[in-house]
């Protein structure tokens, strides 16, 4: 199976997962680029601001890599777009948890502070949801390509089922145009 089966290229999610990268990966971007407007140095833990949270050139750096790789995915888009926004976001949220515990410590070479911790999980949160949407619930319309996959011997039924009732429909319509024009169906004047 290739990821690219999983769901028409048309599918109305695909526009979800664009958009999710694409604002999430410009949020970084600008982040990035207004660390490296202000010339810092790579490992710097000196506790420079920008945008409110304490950041370095290493940081800036990885901020603007993860930026356009987001921005590359809402280019693409579709089931790309959506693996990419979940293991991103996975790696954000853990990427918090790692700066959590290393806080004010000397393994913390990215400079993070509390609130690049909070940042770090709530935009973790914001792209993994943005690339589950549609693939992870519990009550996915029966139209849903994932939940069709999931689900194949019950959507074969509604499938054949509805090729049914179209050929009933079909047969009454065709009966009913039948009888409209036949000799005997029409009234005498």
């Amino acid at each position: 199976m290739r990821l690219r089966d999983e769901m028409p290229v048309d599918h109305r999610l695909a526009t979800v997962y664009r958009y999710g990268a694409g604002l999430c990966g410009v949020i970084l971007l600008v982040f990035g680029c207004l660390g490296f407007a202000d010339e810092l140095r790579p490992f710097d833990t000196a506790g420079t601001d920008v945008a409110g949270m304490s950041t370095n050139g290493l940081l800036s750096l990885m901020s603007v890599l993860f930026g356009v790789l987001l921005i590359a995915g809402a280019v693409i888009g579709g089931n790309i777009a959506s693996a990419l926004n979940m293991t991103v976001g996975a790696l954000f949220l853990l990427s918090g948890f790692v700066h959590l515990f290393i806080l004010d410590r000397p393994a913390n070479i990215l400079d993070f502070g509390l609130a690049n911790v909070l940042f770090s999980f709530v935009m973790g949160l914001l792209i993994a949801t943005f690339g589950m949407y549609g693939r992870v619930s519990g009550g996915l319309p029966h139209d849903n390509p994932y939940w069709r996959r999931r689900h194949a011997r019950e959507a074969a039924q509604e499938s054949l089922a509805a090729r049914r009732r179209q050929r009933v429909q079909g047969i009454l319509v065709g009966t009913r145009e039948a009888t409209a024009a036949s000799p005997a169906a029409r009234p005498r004047g």
